[in-house]
């Protein structure tokens, strides 16, 4: 894929130290060093590393990734090292995709407790799919899951939901065979909903009374009780939103469609296509017209507010595993589950991806492998920017 003509870091680095002075009250040291993290990614800032190239000895400088989660430049490699774990982990049937959402409503809520509101969102949604496909008017089955939480729109706003992966079928009861899903559409989405809400808003309410959710600012009289109530009962009556897709295949298409969801970021750079005079423009897809593309112009500095409204607390994990997919199960059930599958184990593909770290990429002279050599530091690698500039104006 060709590089991107604009990038988020472009944007930081022409409106990131403005936006800062404006908006103090409410960024902190975690939005801050986001912004630090991005703007010099793959900069002589982070210091890097010289490759040489095993054949004909061509040299090269390459500098280091910020390696954060919220950088649009930093995702590929892990994906690529994500996926190739999982690949080893698929099974011979059809999947599918289960979406998760909560209104909109509640969106103002998940930012003023971005850890309590995402947690109960993951166990909320699991909790419902693993007590609808346990039930024997459904599946009567033991299903495993990965999760993936996605917290933004196309359009930047907030817009909190979950992405869920599942195998179509699983283990029955006592683990003795494979139950295949007797509706096409694997479970019922309306059933799923009706649950989800009800479990969502009873995690919403534990939470109160544990004294967990902050409400700051105008949202200060919703930690009366009364009023936390009253909020939430037009949120029980309303239909909240579910979605599954009809199953999308085999394991040979699941690592292309999980490539989709795991790993992203609020919005790639491929995605921005102007940056000038201050304003940004990117693509976005209007769900509500038929998926219709669509360009929006902001500022600068409302860009970069939209873009850290999806920065996810420190340490909180982002995708999941559940049922028989759950860490500490799946070394047990995964082969279990190919066995009554009578299936081989899925083979693992012939070529690792390649990453950063290892250093393993082609030299442009020659084709050769390049390998690593050296770490530079941010001060060494400025030394030598020097001394070739020094060496070109005496030549």
């Amino acid at each position: 894929m060709n590089r991107p003509p604009f990038e988020v870091a472009d944007i930081i680095r022409a409106h990131g130290n403005s936006f800062v002075e404006r908006n103090r009250s409410w960024l902190t040291w975690f939005h801050l060093r986001i912004l630090f993290a991005i703007e010099h990614c793959r900069t002589a800032a982070l210091g890097g590393h010289l490759d040489r190239c095993c054949q004909c000895g061509h040299e090269a400088t390459s500098f280091n990734s910020c390696r954060s989660r919220h950088c649009p430049k930093c995702q590929t490699n892990a994906r690529n090292r994500w996926l190739a774990d999982r690949d080893k982990e698929l099974l011979p049937v059809s999947y599918v995709h289960v979406v998760f959402t909560i209104p909109h409503e509640l969106a103002w809520l998940a930012l003023q407790n971005k850890k309590v509101i995402y947690d109960l969102l993951f166990r909320a949604s699991a909790a419902t799919l693993l007590e609808i496909a346990a039930d024997s008017k459904h599946l009567g089955a033991e299903i495993g899951f990965l999760s993936v939480l996605h917290t933004w729109g196309q359009n930047l706003q907030i817009h909190p939901h979950i992405h869920c992966v599942i195998p179509a079928g699983g283990l029955s009861p006592d683990h003795q065979r494979w139950v295949h899903p007797r509706y096409r559409f694997f479970l019922p989405v309306k059933v799923l909903a009706d649950v989800f809400r009800g479990k969502f808003t009873d995690g919403l309410k534990s939470a109160f009374y544990a004294g967990e959710l902050r409400f700051p600012g105008r949202m200060k009289m919703l930690a009366n009780r009364k009023a936390f109530h009253a909020f939430l009962r037009p949120l029980f009556r309303k239909d909240w939103v579910v979605y599954a897709k009809p199953p999308f295949g085999g394991p040979e298409h699941v690592v292309q469609y999980l490539a989709r969801y795991t790993h992203r970021v609020a919005i790639s750079n491929h995605r921005i296509v102007n940056f000038a005079d201050g304003k940004v423009t990117f693509r976005w897809k209007d769900y509500a017209h038929k998926n219709k593309q669509r360009l929006m112009t902001v500022t600068a500095e409302e860009f970069l507010r939209r873009f850290l409204l999806h920065s996810l607390p420190r340490g909180f994990v982002r995708i999941r595993f559940c049922g028989f997919l759950a860490n500490r199960r799946r070394g047990n059930l995964l082969p279990l589950c190919r066995q009554l599958l009578a299936a081989a184990s899925h083979p693992q593909n012939a070529t690792e991806p390649q990453t950063e770290a290892s250093g393993s990429w082609l030299c442009p002279c020659c084709g050769g492998a390049m390998a690593r050599v050296e770490e530079l530091t941010p001060h060494q690698i400025l030394r030598r920017s020097v001394g070739r500039e020094s060496f070109a104006d005496t030549s």
